[in-house]
């Protein structure tokens, strides 16, 4: 929640310079809140470059106490991604480096996934041919990760009830655990989740942007 409107709009302006329009979902909200002074110059230093090289990630700012938690690639990684977000504030903000080093498991999902959406049938848990093929290859790909703790997480677009989305993103991730194990993937190593249309990645106001957040997400968690 930000202090006004002018805040709202150069924190969208900066995220959008970083990331680019097409990734920054508005969801930001006004509201009654006290801001430290000098509050909007050091939340555009924290929003860099840097936060490129974090992935599933979250950077909270509370007043002046900042966390950031995601994965990165490396130690050195972490470590300066870390250091130039201290080195970018006064000492009366604290810093919680929540990062993490990705694990190489991970990047062996995301390549086989490669930014394909698992498509179902609209409206249903019922998986397509073309989403039927993605996972014979997730479900290789998953083989080779042994007994690794995996949750599948499904998610939606915003159109209809939010209960229904909810719903409907538990049962397609339910959805997808049946095919993979019926593929020889261990029930044990697959946990299921349905976050409906909470975490957006792109704009639900075009076609191409809700497609893009039917998805599901496969995550490596131990």
């Amino acid at each position: 929640m930000l202090a006004d409107d002018a805040s709202k709009a150069a924190l969208l302006a900066r995220l959008r310079q970083v990331f680019g329009t097409e990734r920054v979902v508005d969801q930001l909200t006004v509201g009654p809140v006290a801001a430290p002074p000098n509050w909007n110059e050091y939340l555009a230093k924290l929003v860099g470059p840097n936060l490129k090289l974090v992935s599933h990630g979250q950077l909270k700012v509370d007043g002046s106490a900042v966390s950031l938690r995601g994965d990165v690639a490396s130690e050195p990684t972490r470590l300066q991604i870390a250091t130039d977000l201290a080195a970018s504030l006064n000492p009366n903000y604290t810093v919680n480096n929540g990062l993490r080093v990705a694990a190489s498991e991970q990047s062996v999902l995301d390549a086989a996934l490669a930014n394909r959406i698992i498509e179902f049938e609209s409206g249903k848990a019922t998986l397509t041919d073309s989403g039927r093929a993605i996972l014979d290859q997730m479900s290789v790909a998953l083989l080779k990760l042994k007994d690794k703790k995996v949750e599948l997480i499904g998610h939606t677009d915003n159109a209809g009830a939010r209960a229904s989305n909810l719903s409907l993103s538990q049962a397609r991730a339910e959805a997808v655990k049946a095919y993979v194990t019926a593929k020889g993937i261990k029930a044990e190593s697959i946990a299921v989740s349905g976050e409906g249309p909470d975490r957006p990645v792109a704009d639900n106001r075009s076609a191409d942007g809700r497609a893009r957040n039917r998805r599901i997400e496969f995550k490596v968690v131990q």
